[in-house]
């Protein structure tokens, strides 16, 4: 009897087999569990590491109950194979950086491509190549590049907006729009307050501005000789245009936000309850 408690019958806590089920099964104790957690089929276990890595044999893992790192030995591997999961290994971990490297490079290069195009569109096709060509590469490779920036940066400076704040701390007379304590409450002000900047709309609206600009050039100044003179002539009206209207939108929504009045709720359920209570009472008391 004591011989028995000191050995006490193995059982597999993955396929939940015992020892009498097969005699000729491999087991192991891999961990400080005991009881009926401490043996299990080495099978058993190798299936369960594979579920638990997922492709990486390398990974570590631990034992589910009593968290002991599994000590795992692998055979010898010969000099080849040995030198192929080291270039393995080793390009898995430059992957990465690789990739984010591909990644800078591909922008870098669209941000020169787009540099190049914008000069030949704002100071025409013929002059602009004339004066890439004999610009400094190491200046073209630096200035291009700058040229999206620029625009981004310009784009996301919203000017308008501090107009309307001005106009509504300022240049809106009292009692326009109502009493002035109501007009105090602006939505232009505090933090949060505006449009959200859409990432969106401002890398679109910068990208796309200097065709505007030529466009509107070639429309409203026509006489003008150069080309550079009328792409910025026409980019400095489309601005002005669009920030004008843009601030009288801003300044009819602050009006009509300081307008706004909320309402009274409709109490008619109380109403037909009421009047449907008086008519239970009438009929009760004929």
């Amino acid at each position: 009897m004591a011989l028995a408690e000191e050995t006490p019958e193995k059982h597999c806590w993955v396929c939940f087999a015992t020892e009498r089920d097969d005699h000729s099964a491999e087991w192991v104790s891999p961990c400080r569990c005991k009881g009926c957690t401490k043996w299990i089929h080495q099978n058993c276990l190798q299936r369960w590491l594979d579920e638990k890595q997922k492709g990486n044999s390398g990974g570590a893992v631990n034992c589910p109950q009593c968290g002991t790192e599994y000590t795992i030995t692998f055979p010898k591997m010969g000099p080849l194979v040995y030198f192929l999961q080291q270039m393995d290994s080793a390009l898995s971990r430059a992957s990465p950086f690789a990739a984010v490297g591909v990644v800078i490079g591909t922008v870098y290069w669209s941000a020169v491509t787009y540099g190049a195009v914008t000069v030949m569109q704002v100071v025409g096709h013929k002059k602009g190549l004339f004066v890439m060509e004999r610009a400094d590469p190491l200046f073209l490779l630096m200035g291009l590049p700058t040229i999206p920036v620029v625009l981004l940066l310009g784009k996301m400076i919203r000017w308008e907006e501090y107009l309307v704040r001005l106009w509504v701390r300022y240049m809106q007379p009292a009692g326009k729009t109502g009493s002035s304590r109501y007009l105090s409450r602006s939505p232009f002000e505090g933090p949060g307050s505006g449009d959200h900047l859409s990432v969106s709309r401002t890398l679109c609206g910068a990208l796309v501005f200097p065709s505007i600009a030529t466009l509107m050039g070639r429309l409203l100044f026509r006489r003008m000789p150069s080309d550079l003179q009328r792409t910025i002539l026409g980019g400095l009206a489309f601005v002005l245009i669009k920030g004008v209207l843009k601030v009288y939108f801003k300044q009819q929504q602050f009006v009509i936000q300081a307008k706004r009045q909320i309402l009274n709720y409709p109490d008619t359920h109380t109403d037909t309850h009421s009047e449907g209570g008086d008519e239970t009472e009438d009929s009760e008391n004929e």
